[in-house]
């Protein structure tokens, strides 16, 4: 019986730790290059609840979670700012934690004319420094290779002002989240140029959250905590019952 509670109890940590994860894909259902998160549990065997004699108890064990690298829907905002990729490549930005990959191209200009993230963070060139526009630069256009150019004053002629720098892994499920829309390589993952990818102006990657599936595995998670606790308040039922009954049992 102690068994059982035991292995409810498991069941139920690794469906609230569950639960958190879909939590957090709906609450960002709605961010830009958004990636869903997943939740991975695995199968526990131990012996220790009833001794080295007793068969091996199954307890579920949280392991990780995982990242979906799948591409979201991408929208067209027409915004000259707004960024989308068109393959599997990210934006390196420089960020007070170092530099940082992202699929967000929610981008704008900060005060000093350079092309910086909602954050604030500036977006790197093909160089490793920001990109960086002059007072008098008007219309913006950005290749399909990245590349920025501008019109100087009433001039017709394109200048480029430099080419973004866009990178792939060969390893993408390495990275690790970090900050809002970004990653890293901790995971060991290695930055290459990528040359497969292309850049689309006036557009934004959308989340690749699934809304029904989440709400619909929102639902099942929960079936499934309150019927481990109908089970764990019968568990306890039963062993109450069997202590009344010996109690109640003559000397």
């Amino acid at each position: 019986m102690q068994n059982a509670l035991l292995i409810g109890l498991s069941r139920q940590m690794a469906l609230s730790r569950e639960l958190d994860v879909v939590a957090n894909n709906l609450a960002n259902i709605d961010t830009t290059g958004y990636k869903a998160d997943g939740a991975l549990f695995e199968e526990y065997l131990s012996s220790a609840a009833r001794g080295q004699r007793g068969s091996p108890v199954s307890y579920v064990r949280d392991r990780a979670t995982w990242v979906d690298m799948s591409h979201g829907p991408i929208e067209h905002t027409g915004n000259l700012l707004d960024l989308a990729i068109d393959g599997n490549a990210f934006f390196a930005v420089r960020t007070p934690r170092g530099v940082r990959y992202t699929r967000n191209g929610t981008f704008q200009l900060d005060a000093a004319g350079r092309i910086v993230t909602a954050d604030g963070d500036p977006v790197l060139g093909k160089s490793g420094v920001p990109i960086k526009l002059q007072p008098n630069d008007s219309q913006i256009s950005i290749s399909r290779d990245g590349t920025v150019s501008v019109r100087v004053g009433s001039s017709n002629v394109d200048t480029q002002r430099g080419k973004l720098r866009l990178v792939s892994f060969a390893k993408p499920r390495q990275l690790r989240k970090d900050g809002r829309g970004t990653f890293n390589d901790a995971g060991g993952a290695q930055p290459q140029a990528a040359t497969k990818s292309s850049v689309i102006q006036g557009a934004l990657e959308k989340s690749n959250v699934h809304g029904v599936m989440e709400i619909s595995r929102m639902i099942e998670i929960s079936r499934s905590y309150m019927q481990v606790a109908k089970m764990l308040t019968l568990q306890s039922d039963l062993g109450q019952s069997a202590i009344d009954k010996l109690a109640a049992l003559p000397n």
